[in-house]
Formats: C-alpha cells, sequence, structure tokens
C-alpha cells in the first residue's frame, strides 16, 4: 500500500503516520536490533490509546500485519514487520505514581528508566529489566526477571492490572476482578492477545541499595561459579545478583589490562539494611581474587542502568535462553567453555536467579509457567561489524547446545530469537493448551501474530 492509502488512517489518529518516502520513515522502521531491516507499510506514532485502536481496526479491515513497539528491544524485532502497520509507543511513557497505595501506572512507552526515574522519587520501585532502555511492557508480558526476582517476583507477578485493546478494536481492563482470563494470559503469554496501552504494578519499599559490581579474571571463573551457587542458596532474599561472562568492560575501577579480556563478574544489590551491605558482598571480594571492584550504596535506578552506555541502538543482537533447575557442574563446566570465549565487548552471558518469591507462585497461577527453575541463563550476543555475523550466531548457538542436557525443556520468552518459533508449546507447558483457547477468545484470527506465537485453540 503506498502512503495515501493511509489517508484515512490519518484522518483517524492524532498521533504521526509515518509512510515510505516520508523523511523520518528510516528512523521510524529501525529497532533496537541493527541486524533487523524491515520495511513496514506504516509507522503509527500513537499519542492515546483512541489510535491504537484506529490503527488495530485499520489493520485489520485491510487484511494488513500488525507489529506493536514498546521500547524496541526486542531481538528478533518483532517491533518492527515488512508491509505491516506498526504501532509504536515511543511518545508515550508517562508513569504516574500513587504513593498512598504504592502503585504505579505507566503508558506502554515507558522504559525501565523511566519507570524506574518516577518511582525512585518516592523511595519505591518493583522488579524491572537489568537494562534501562528496555521497555516496561514488553519485559512484563514475557515474564520479567530483574534483581528484584528474588524478593518481590518478576514484573509480571507485580502487574495488577492492564488496560487491552483487543482484535475487535475494543478496549478492556483486565485484572484479577475483570477479564481474569486475559489477566492470567498476559502475565507471561507476551503480546498475543492484544495491544496494551498501560499498566498499573505492585510498588515495594525500594531507594539506596547496596550494589556490587565484582570482576574476576576468567582462571578463576570456577571458583566463583560455584561458591555463587552455594552462596545464594542460603543468602536472603534481600541479596539479588547474578553470575555472567563477560569481555572486561572500559569502567574506571577496571584496570585497562582487563579491558577486552575474558572475565566472570558478580553483579547485583542488597537490599535489607543499607549497614549490612559490606559483610554481604565481602564474601564475593574474598573468594578469588579481583580484577577490579566497585561496591558500595547507590540508588537502584543508577544499578539499573549501569549498562545502557555499552549498549546503544543499532548493535547487531542475537539471543538464547534456557531455565535450569540447579547450577550443577556440567551446565557450570558449559559456561567455562564458552564463557572464556565471548566475542564481543558487548556481549553479555548473564545467569540470573529465579527463586525466592518466583517459587511463591504455582506454575499455573500466570502464563509464566517456569516456577520450578532456580536459574535462567540468557545469551545475548551484541556485536558491531555485520563481518562476524556469522562467527557470532554460531557460538550463541553452539553455547546454547552445551547448555541444553542440563537445562528445562522451556526457555525464557524474552531472550528466544526468531528461529525458537518451534519451541512456543514447549516454553509455555502446562499452560499452553489454556492459552491457545484464551487466544481463540480474544484473537481468533491470530491478529497479533508478530511475536512468539500462540495460535487459536
Amino acid at each position: 500500500m503506498n502512503g495515501t492509502k493511509f489517508d484515512t488512517l490519518r484522518e483517524q489518529v492524532r498521533g504521526q503516520v509515518i509512510t515510505p518516502g516520508d523523511a523520518d520513515y528510516d528512523a521510524a522502521r529501525a529497532v533496537h536490533n541493527g541486524m533487523i531491516d524491515k520495511h513496514p507499510a506504516a509507522v503509527v506514532r500513537v499519542s492515546q490509546v483512541a489510535d491504537v485502536m484506529s490503527a488495530v481496526n485499520f489493520a485489520r479491515d485491510n487484511s494488513l500485519d500488525l507489529a506493536v513497539r514498546g521500547g524496541g528491544h526486542s531481538g528478533p524485532g518483532f517491533g518492527t514487520w515488512d508491509d505491516a502497520v506498526v504501532i509504536d509507543f515511543s511518545t508515550t511513557t508517562g508513569v504516574r505514581i500513587d504513593p498512598a497505595n504504592k502503585t504505579a501506572r505507566t503508558e506502554a512507552g515507558a522504559t525501565w528508566a523511566d519507570f524506574n526515574h518516577a518511582t525512585h522519587a518516592f523511595g519505591l520501585a518493583t522488579t524491572g529489566g537489568i537494562i534501562g532502555s528496555t521497555g516496561v511492557s514488553g519485559l512484563t508480558l514475557g515474564g520479567g526477571i530483574g534483581y528484584l526476582s528474588r524478593k518481590h517476583g518478576l514484573s509480571c507477578d507485580n502487574l495488577l492490572s492492564a488496560d487491552v485493546v483487543t482484535a475487535d478494536g475494543k478496549f478492556l481492563t483486565a485484572s484479577e476482578s475483570e477479564n481474569d482470563d486475559l489477566f492470567w494470559a498476559l502475565r507471561g503469554g507476551g503480546g498475543n492477545f492484544g495491544v496494551v496501552t498501560s499498566l498499573e504494578y505492585r510498588l515495594h519499599p525500594v531507594d539506596m541499595v547496596h550494589a556490587g559490581i565484582i570482576i574476576y579474571p576468567a582462571e578463576h571463573a570456577e571458583t566463583v561459579a560455584k561458591f555463587y551457587r552455594e552462596h545464594l542458596a542460603a543468602a536472603p532474599e534481600e541479596f539479588g545478583a547474578f553470575l555472567a561472562f563477560h569481555q572486561g568492560p572500559p569502567v574506571p575501577f577496571l584496570p585497562e589490562q582487563w579491558h577486552g579480556k575474558p572475565v566472570c563478574i558478580v553483579v547485583g544489590m542488597w537490599t535489607g539494611d543499607l549497614a549490612e551491605g559490606p559483610a554481604r558482598w565481602q564474601p564475593f571480594l574474598d573468594v578469588a581474587p579481583v580484577a577490579g571492584s566497585m561496591v558500595g550504596p547507590m540508588p537502584y535506578p543508577a544499578l539499573n542502568s549501569a549498562f545502557d552506555p555499552m549498549y546503544p541502538k543499532g548493535l547487531l543482537a542475537y539471543w538464547k535462553a534456557a531455565f535450569l533447575t540447579e547450577l550443577n557442574d556440567g551446565a557450570i563446566d558449559a559456561h567455562l567453555e564458552f564463557g572464556r570465549r565471548v566475542p564481543s565487548l558487548q556481549t553479555a552471558v548473564h545467569i540470573y536467579p529465579i527463586d525466592g518469591a518466583v517459587h511463591r507462585v504455582g506454575v499455573t497461577d500466570t502464563a509464566f509457567p517456569n516456577r520450578n527453575a532456580r536459574f535462567s541463563p540468557v545469551i545475548a550476543c551484541h556485536w558491531e561489524d555485520p563481518a562476524d555475523s556469522e562467527a557470532n550466531i554460531a557460538w550463541v548457538r553452539d553455547y546454547a547446545a552445551a547448555l541444553q542436557p542440563y537445562s528445562e525443556t522451556a526457555g525464557y520468552i524474552n531472550f528466544m530469537d526468531g528461529d525458537d518459533m518451534s519451541k512456543v508449546a514447549e516454553n509455555y507447558g502446562p499452560n499452553y493448551s489454556r492459552l491457545r483457547e484464551i487466544k481463540a477468545k480474544y484473537d481468533p484470527q491470530n491478529l497479533f501474530h508478530v511475536n512468539q506465537n500462540i495460535t487459536p485453540a
């Protein structure tokens, strides 16, 4: 469809409708992953819910594919699509706090940096991602693992309600008391059931935290990994930290001799009494020789966005993820083998803990079923030169294959890539049949298929 075909839609929305030939089309079609080069028919920068309803109706009535973009961080680039209508929330980023009830209502385009900035003013937070530029809505709909998971559960566990535009263009609110089947599906089922236009969250008292970023030479990674496994099993839930494999980042507290070299890292925070912070981190400073460290009090949003400068929009990216019921010696060996060969400065291999509060939610209580796993390793490869793409993708696939014998059948939806579509049923396990039924109720024609797609029953 050429640009003039969208004149009807332009008359129906207050936002901007951008089509090929418009000066800002190339910027509008770009998502975070520089490997994605899609050419949508139109990008609709919505300004309000009415725009979303019009865009959904237009796409459906004209038999056009529909993509939805919040933060644009989707590894497979699901925030855009060839010849599709793209609903772009980049101009709707408001966050409103109710400090008395400890809740937050956020628009669908907000990032976790937006969200944390708003909530921190009141000494409050909820579980968010590791990168501040990640979209709030996308992370939540896929589950939402973060620093606060052990203490406060996943992002989706803290979701209280969501406003949704469904495939028939209707506006619904989903919560425990209203459209509860839809609410169940949204908490882990991704963008399969409608366009979420706002989300309401439960907040928790989180203000200053005692953060730690401790970097070790790769030769000590086995010692660190086994200590991390044992220490975390006994640590209070206020201690949230992940194990990581990187190239040494160019940060002030790491001597230059380690920049770009293979390293093992422990990153996280203590959210209990700040006075206990030094003692909580000292075991990690003692377990092995440290190449560099930064340990001390800081505002929670500062840690939550500490790595943002390393991940600008446009890096090439390819991801895989898994779930582990235990970080056994076999899984550690696989990480040691591949973690020492991290191919780029921006590549991040993180092993996130998801025990504690995550386990206090039942397997079928939300669409996110992975309540028995204790860790979620993610392999997020990022690089700059397209000439490195083939080798880096092969490294990710080989790494994931090496972890597979120690992993659960399911993987983390938020880190599935475009070639993982065949695993959707496995990823949802015992919840897949119910998700298909709910999909059939709210989106029987599968209008919302540009995602890790759940087909209607």
